[in-house]
């Protein structure tokens, strides 16, 4: 299997981002399970069209502890 990737100018790899469903094949391999309510939340991000910074703010606000 070759890997690919993808560089910048500056050289720096590019970033990209998986599906939903790829992302499920990932985590069922690492035996990471999201909740009913998790599933919700990202339907709901989906539905509103929010960005991958209002996606984090979000998850962070919910989900992350107050340090």
């Amino acid at each position: 299997m070759s890997k690919v990737t993808s560089k910048t100018e500056n050289g720096s790899a590019e970033g990209y981002t998986i599906g939903r469903r790829v992302f499920a094949k990932i985590s069922e391999v690492e035996n990471i399970r999201l909740t009913a309510e998790m599933n919700e939340d990202f339907r709901e991000f989906e539905r509103k069209g929010l960005s991958a910074e209002e996606r984090r703010k979000a998850i962070a606000a919910k989900y992350g502890s107050a340090r």
